[in-house]
């Protein structure tokens, strides 16, 4: 492990503090990140404009499930640098047709419709659930709704906040979207009650990854499987932080033997080089597109395919899985024993995933991120007093036994 002794000064350096200032200035305020500037990143590990270096435990959301700077995925996005990065939908490219046909493949599924990011991934399934509805199943044009969970985050589109809980992703930003309903996350009951003959589909986080990573009871997934079966209704997955190795398996679903019939992917597709996503699903239900019906001009694009085709490969092997599922073992097994000394008073998640909720005597999610960043390790708060885990899945034991010394020290101050 190398040595952070030089990321514990304190105090806020020039250099960052000007940035800092220059971006407050220049930029909305949509984010409020920790006052650390990153400048360079590798593995598991990034470096500030001081020199200072941090271990990421947040992986960009899962969007960096292989690590900074993995050589093979910037290689081959160097590769395709040289060649073409970009046709638009309106011509064929050399990398379109391996990209869908192999993450089909690893979905076991028929077809891919490629986008960029994955709130756009999200409005592709709602608007594909609904084109269903009218098409097949034969809801009333108009009528179409489709069924969510409480605390749920799906993205930050119009469409997306209209079916949110979190007050501040929504407030303001109405008329809201009609076609949604609500019911409490992990309550099939409720579900069952909620879908009526003009639901078109179920739209789940298998585990709620900005709620504070909520894994729901056992057999509730399964069970909505059941349910959307019987009822023809859709049942799609937002696996876009979830999936992709993060909880020890390719896809969350796995730990319940659940196979939807809709993925919503993105964040680690791209592999945190570019942006890239996908709505992937058979033939029946995306076979509802004709030409013009939907697109995007980056959507599918050449650089996009090619770092998107190394992602696969890297899945293929198995490696980062079985990383996740062993490291997450010891990750929580941890912080369980964390919460046993009263400094936290609950831990969730799945694999190399996990969100910690600080006792209030200890400080805020923030204050403790805050901490965390003076010892070198950065994470996020959510939610006033969760504190997110979700380390690059390259991360040595070494490296995250060593994060979990500088929260047990944080959780003394």
């Amino acid at each position: 492990m190398s040595t952070t002794a030089d990321a514990t000064t304190p105090g806020a350096p020039s250099a960052t503090g000007a940035t800092i200032s220059s971006a407050e200035a220049h930029s909305a305020h949509n984010y409020h990140p920790l006052p650390v500037v990153v400048a360079t990143a590798d593995g598991a590990w990034m470096t500030d404009v001081e020199g200072r270096r941090f271990l990421d435990l947040l992986a960009g959301y899962s969007a960096l499930n292989f690590g900074h700077n993995n050589r093979r995925l910037i290689e081959a996005a160097k590769a395709q640098l040289d060649r073409v990065t970009l046709t638009s939908r309106a011509f064929h490219h050399d990398r379109f047709a391996d990209f869908c046909t192999q993450l089909a493949e690893l979905c076991d599924k028929d077809m891919v419709l490629p986008m960029n990011t994955g709130a756009e991934a999200v409005e592709t399934a709602v608007k594909t659930a609904r084109k269903w509805g009218y098409e097949v199943k034969g809801v009333p044009d108009g009528h179409a709704k489709i069924v969510v969970a409480a605390n749920n985050f799906h993205g930050r589109t119009t469409t997306i906040v209209s079916f949110s809980t979190d007050h501040e992703a929504r407030a303001h930003y109405g008329p809201y979207t009609p076609g949604f309903e609500i019911v409490p996350y992990g309550d099939l009951t409720a579900m069952e009650a909620a879908v009526t003959e003009n639901t078109v589909a179920v739209l789940i986080e298998p585990i709620q990854g900005e709620a504070g990573v909520l894994v729901p009871p056992p057999g509730y997934l399964s069970g909505l499987r059941e349910l959307t079966r019987q009822r023809n209704v859709l049942f799609i997955a937002d696996e876009i932080q979830s999936g992709l190795g993060r909880t020890g398996r390719t896809f969350a679903l796995e730990h319940e033997g659940v196979v939807p019939d809709m993925y919503v992917l993105g964040k680690a597709l791209g592999g945190g080089v570019v942006p890239v996503s996908a709505v992937v699903a058979n033939q029946d239900v995306l076979g509802v597109f004709r030409p013009g019906e939907h697109g995007s001009t980056f959507g599918g694009n050449p650089l996009a395919c090619a770092v998107g085709l190394e992602v696969l490969a890297l899945l293929r092997t198995g490696e980062y899985q079985a990383r996740a599922a062993e490291l997450g073992e010891h990750l929580h097994r941890e912080l369980h024993l964390l919460a046993g000394r009263g400094s936290v008073t609950a831990v969730r998640g799945r694999g190399l995933w996990a969100g910690v909720d600080i006792a209030p005597g200890h400080g805020t999610g923030r204050e403790v991120s805050e901490r965390l960043m003076e010892r070198g390790v950065l994470v996020k708060d959510t939610h006033g007093q969760t504190i997110r885990i979700a380390p690059p899945l390259v991360i040595s034991k070494e490296d995250l036994d060593w994060g979990l010394d500088q929260l047990r020290s944080a959780l003394a101050d």
